[in-house]
């Protein structure tokens, strides 16, 4: 009778019902999978942000190749910056400020290496403040960097090296074309 009284004493402790277990096994994976569903979106947006950096600069880098951007439009470095920044409207806030453009044309030729625009994960000293877009025939290349502050604050140190922002890169290398009446071809 008392080997009874105990088992039933003893099966009133034991746990009956499992419902909790799926709350508090989520609990254990919850931050795991946060971590990587914001780091897919996060990392999402960068590549996207690129490929429309990429398009953008490409897209600019066609009206100095068609003499549009000397001529018609007459850019400046500002006005060529802005037709970057309208290339990418509504992806990216402070596009005047977080965007740097490079602009450099060689009447002979190119022939040599082209610095990198990074030193150490941040832009060269004086590197946005070069705008000559070239005249006929010559090679110009075009170059963009913009500085994206990635959102989310757990992802961060992963995606950023722990700066809280990303540097994307973008250029393009193009011939003018003979767009004056006085150069015939090139």
């Amino acid at each position: 009778m008392t080997t009874r009284r105990v088992t039933q004493f003893l099966s009133f402790w034991r746990p009956r019902d499992e419902s909790g277990s799926a709350a508090i096994e989520f609990a254990f994976v919850a931050p795991v999978f946060f971590v990587l569903l914001f780091g897919i979106i996060e990392g999402g947006i960068m590549f996207f942000g690129q490929a429309a950096l990429i398009n953008a600069t490409q897209d600019a880098a066609r009206l100095i190749r068609t003499g549009q951007a000397q001529g018609a439009l007459n850019l400046d470095q500002d006005k060529f910056k802005k037709q970057i920044c309208d290339g990418m409207k509504g992806l990216f806030k402070d596009c005047s400020t977080n965007l740097l453009v490079d602009v450099q044309a060689y009447p002979a030729g190119f022939g040599g290496n082209l610095p990198s625009p990074l030193n150490g994960g941040d832009p060269q000293a004086g590197f946005g403040t070069n705008y000559n877009a070239g005249g006929p025939c010559d090679v110009v290349i075009v170059r963009a960097i913009y500085k994206y502050s990635v959102i989310t604050p757990i992802v961060s140190p992963l995606l950023t090296d722990g700066k809280g922002y990303k540097y994307l890169l973008a250029a393009a290398a193009i011939r003018n074309e003979p767009f004056t009446a006085a150069v015939q071809g090139c």
